[in-house]
């Protein structure tokens, strides 16, 4: 039976050359392939910086991490995101003594919308106890930043860009990751950007910049581009300290290795070929499967996008979602929900459905009844007419 995976990574001279070339240069932490991935990447979203760290949620919870102290956000002050993405994202406001807030999504595109933001701040008693607003731009659709960075300006509120699923995705002519203070990327496997585990924190703001490169090392006080000790000079040397081992603030190890970010580097060489080819296939899957639109909601197509996989949301809801996917998985099509509701429908935050019930209806809907399917790069024709045959056959 044919197989038609999420996502794929295939290894091939290229990315076996740059494995070997770090275990060649006889150094694999980081590194000279780290420090060029970081330009590259930095130079690709359109900021002026990039940090690699270990992995996107490493990068969320040291930017968020950094904004705190940036702006001085107390403890339980609110962040305003969204229900509907990995968890990864309010796990880190969690983790930073901070409180997410969830305010619903657009049905079609999965973001936030800056309709439902400002209708929540005007609704509040007190919109002084908002510090962030953290848009995730889902499966690649950007969020409108236009709109909710006015918002964030007219409530003096930080806007931070969760882009780990939208590596290329534009925006009024941007990148997004490149319209907030900073952002965070995720290049894991089933990435449109892979490396394994690996993340980065995109910034075009300096002191942002170095207090990532503190956070990432346990809050040490090396904060310089490229270490200068070798040359013996370093402008942290003071009275005989050491300041690799001098901590002026509490971080975490976030650092990465040299192997990541060669393989990174590798996948970055074929992005325009990466973000086409899956463009081209999220529009020969809709158009293999518009005769099913009645039953499904197909993803929104634009060129604009880089999509992350190929979403889709039942609409029959007398169809049970979960003998469906099933049915789809025995067929050989690999799928994923899309990742549930976070306050209504992850275990983890059952604490707050009380609050939440019947409040973010489209988020309930699209996390109870949204899936995904690839539709990534190593995806031939035979494949996606596989697909566009099986979803008939279960369908029917």
């Amino acid at each position: 039976m044919r197989k038609v995976f999420v996502g794929d990574f295939q290894i091939g001279e290229e990315e076996k050359e740059a494995v070997n070339r770090v275990l060649n240069s006889g150094r694999i932490s980081e590194g000279i392939e780290v420090r060029s991935f970081e330009k590259k990447w930095a130079d690709y979203v359109g900021t002026k910086y990039s940090v690699l760290v270990n992995s996107g949620t490493s990068a969320l919870i040291a930017g968020i991490s950094a904004a705190r102290i940036l702006n001085n956000i107390k403890e339980k002050s609110k962040v305003i995101t969204t229900p509907i993405t990995y968890i990864a994202t309010s796990n880190a406001v969690i983790v930073n003594n901070l409180e997410p807030v969830y305010v619903d999504i657009d049905k079609t595109t999965f973001g936030i919308t800056s309709e439902n933001i400002k209708a929540h701040l005007e609704s509040v008693d007190d919109a002084s106890e908002y510090s962030i607003i953290l848009p995730v731009h889902l499966m690649g659709y950007p969020c409108d930043m236009d709109k909710i960075n006015k918002i964030a300006k007219d409530y003096g509120l930080t806007v931070l860009e969760d882009s780990a699923q939208a590596h290329g995705s534009m925006y009024n002519g941007k990148k997004t990751g490149s319209m907030s203070l900073m952002s965070f990327y995720s290049f894991y496997i089933a990435h449109n950007i892979q490396a394994g585990e690996l993340g980065a924190v995109n910034t075009s703001n300096l002191e942002v910049y170095k207090l990532i490169k503190k956070i990432k090392a346990n809050g040490r006080v090396c904060d310089c581009p490229v270490c200068t000790r070798s040359k013996g000079v370093c402008p942290h040397d003071k009275d005989e300290t050491d300041p690799r081992f001098t901590h002026d603030l509490i971080g975490y190890n976030f650092k990465t290795m040299e192997f990541q970010a060669a393989l990174a580097s590798t996948q970055l060489k074929k992005v325009d070929w990466i973000v086409k080819k899956r463009q081209e296939n999220v529009k020969y899957l809709n158009e293999g499967l518009e005769m099913f639109s009645d039953k499904l909601q197909l993803p929104l197509y634009s060129e604009e996008v880089s999509y992350l996989a190929y979403p889709l949301v039942l609409k029959d809801t007398s169809m049970s979602i979960s003998k469906f996917r099933k049915e789809l998985e025995k067929n050989g099509v690999e799928n994923r929900p899309l990742f549930g509701c976070i306050p209504t429908q992850q275990p983890a935050y059952s604490h707050l459905w009380e609050q939440y019930k019947d409040k973010i209806p489209n988020a309930d809907y699209v996390g109870k009844y949204g899936f995904y399917i690839g539709c990534h790069q190593y995806l031939e024709l035979d494949d996606l007419d596989y697909v566009i045959k099986v979803f008939g056959e279960v369908l029917k």
